[in-house]
């Protein structure tokens, strides 16, 4: 069933409709009085503008409703907010996640190298008192790019890693370089990323007990001697700051003898190095040390490797600490049905188009404001990002 076509405005064509058609309308047929489409972009429209919850949803479409009436057809004027709660509640997560996809793979230009960080965030303020379960949203982050590329929700009865294989199979990885936490450090992983086009860089710890042993032997072995006896390159960097001063020192061990002894079964998938990653952290008198290994398809550059370790965190920094900063994803009650999940597409939308626009040299949080004073740039962002 479609969700309705965007009235023509200018230059402005349908294209959305192409991106959205697929979504089924979960209303009964006799309860519709507003089209799907309008309400859509009317919620993110509001998001975009700093609205958090339904009744801001409602109290942003009255007041802009002279605007949208531009390019929505609205036979109804503007939904209610009980109207955007039960809509969003009941609309397929899934279905809305692709609809999401196919949006990101016709606007996302990624670069050949691109880090891909894939990393779980629980939506704590969807904590349902009585079951103890929240919704959790996996997302895929381009680190250079600054774009959420993919998502995919946690069902109930599942986990993270569960969902994550299903998320890299519709993700397009052609020479991409995927980096995922020690908990994904799994060979369907590495399978489907290689055979997807990508490389994959895996954090691994002690859930794969005999090749994190293994691979602690071989680095200290080979420290003995300072690695001459092996194929192996090195990088180093050290940073300085907020007084502190922290170096990191990578050693990639790419030597084919190694690798054929640790994936003698070819369990994983084109394994092409060993890394261990040496920090060291200083603050005054006072120093913290840790080491952490972890397994890749890449070869030759301890250097790439260590901008793809460095880059996995930017999860962090770009994408979670934003949607709760700027977004204050983890302050939202809602729980009701699929909403939790399907505003955190909405907030991911949103989030792309802020990121990608370039017409504007300011932060998230200065783009939202300017889109809520100034209906122009507002229309900029949601007709021109979106092709409405």
């Amino acid at each position: 069933m479609e969700v309705g076509r965007l009235r023509s405005n200018g230059d402005m064509d349908t294209s959305i409709h192409a991106h959205f058609s697929v979504l089924v309308d979960p209303r009964m047929d006799r309860t519709r009085r507003h089209k799907l489409i309008d309400i859509l972009v009317i919620a993110l429209s509001a998001v975009i503008c700093g609205a958090e919850h339904f009744t801001e949803m409602e109290a942003f479409g009255k007041a802009k409703e002279a605007w949208f009436r531009t390019f929505l057809e609205l036979p109804n004027g503007i939904p209610s907010h009980d109207t955007f709660r039960r809509v969003l509640s009941l609309l397929d997560p899934a279905q809305f996640q692709a609809c999401f996809l196919n949006w990101v793979r016709d606007v996302a230009r990624l670069k050949l190298g691109e880090v891909i960080a894939i990393d779980g965030k629980r939506l704590n303020g969807s904590l349902d008192a009585w079951s103890g379960k929240a919704a959790q949203i996996i997302s895929a982050w381009a680190t250079d790019a600054g774009l959420v590329i993919g998502q995919k929700h946690t069902p109930d009865g599942s986990n993270e890693i569960a969902v994550v294989p299903e998320l890299l199979k519709v993700l397009a990885l052609k020479g991409c370089i995927v980096t995922v936490d020690a908990a994904n450090c799994q060979t369907k992983n590495a399978q489907i990323i290689i055979e997807r086009g990508g490389d994959y860089v895996f954090a691994l710890k002690e859930n794969h007990p005999a090749l994190y042993a293994d691979v602690q032997k071989a680095f200290a072995c080979e420290a003995q001697t300072d690695f001459r006896h092996v194929r192996h390159s090195t990088f180093e960097t050290v940073e300085q700051g907020h007084g502190r001063i922290e170096t990191r020192r990578y050693v990639l061990i790419d030597d084919p003898t190694y690798i054929a002894y640790l994936n003698a079964d070819g369990r994983w998938c084109k394994l092409g190095s060993l890394c261990r990653v040496e920090r060291e952290r200083r603050i005054g008198d006072k120093v913290e040390r840790s080491t952490s290994y972890y397994i890749t398809s890449l070869t030759g550059s301890a250097e790439q490797l260590a901008h793809a370790i460095r880059s996995h965190w930017e999860v962090e920094n770009g994408l979670h600490w934003r949607l709760d900063i700027a977004f204050r994803e983890d302050q939202s009650r809602v729980r009701l049905g699929y909403a939790a999940e399907n505003l955190a597409v909405i907030r991911h939308i949103a989030l792309n188009l802020l990121k990608s626009d370039r017409t504007k040299k300011l932060g998230v949080k200065s783009k939202r404001l300017l889109a809520g004073w100034d209906e122009h740039y507002l229309l900029h962002l949601v007709a021109s990002n979106l092709k409405l």
